[in-house]
């Protein structure tokens, strides 16, 4: 006969724990007590409204994390200059970028990393072409647009997800 697993969802367990602390403003114990009741039942609960487990990978997911960062604090420049300059500079584009990933949860998160970062919108997701439509406040050459999309978010996303070769976007043997 199978156990069952009590924490099925580790990472989001620990989320709404910490979450639930950071909005009482406290680490009092019935803060604390309430933060582990929330943080273990919740995911409980919801367990069948929440994808599968996934095994991700830390490296690859810190490096995404830097590169995202990196990525909003240019954009935030990048768009104040725009806005606060001539609008004839800007050249908004509609951008098709191509999707290699599979996962549903590494796809949203290319939506959400490309709509967070500033002068982008993720604005759909057309599952038969298999592609992604962003628009661009700023974009001279939608083409080279669409690969540092591919290559700043998604291939690193396939790495953590699908466990691909960042270099050969294939599956590994393990």
């Amino acid at each position: 006969m199978k156990q069952k697993r009590w924490l099925k969802h580790p990472w989001l367990t620990g989320m709404l724990a910490v979450s639930w602390l950071l909005l009482q403003h406290s680490l009092e114990p019935v803060h604390l007590l309430s933060a582990a009741l929330i943080g273990l039942v919740l995911p409980r609960l919801l367990h069948d409204f929440l994808p599968r487990e996934a095994s991700l990978r830390l490296l690859p997911m810190l490096s995404l994390t830097r590169v995202v960062l990196w990525d909003i604090l240019i954009s935030n420049i990048t768009v104040a200059r725009l806005v606060l300059g001539p609008l004839s500079r800007m050249r908004p584009a509609w951008v098709p970028v191509p999707l290699a990933l599979t996962n549903p949860t590494a796809i949203s998160l290319l939506a959400t990393i490309i709509t967070t970062t500033p002068g982008t919108v993720s604005c759909t997701i057309d599952e038969q072409r298999r592609e992604i439509l962003v628009h661009a406040l700023n974009c001279d050459d939608p083409a080279q647009m669409a690969s540092d999309i591919k290559n700043r978010y998604e291939t690193p996303l396939l790495a953590i997800f699908e466990h691909a070769s960042p270099q050969t976007g294939k599956g590994d043997s393990t």
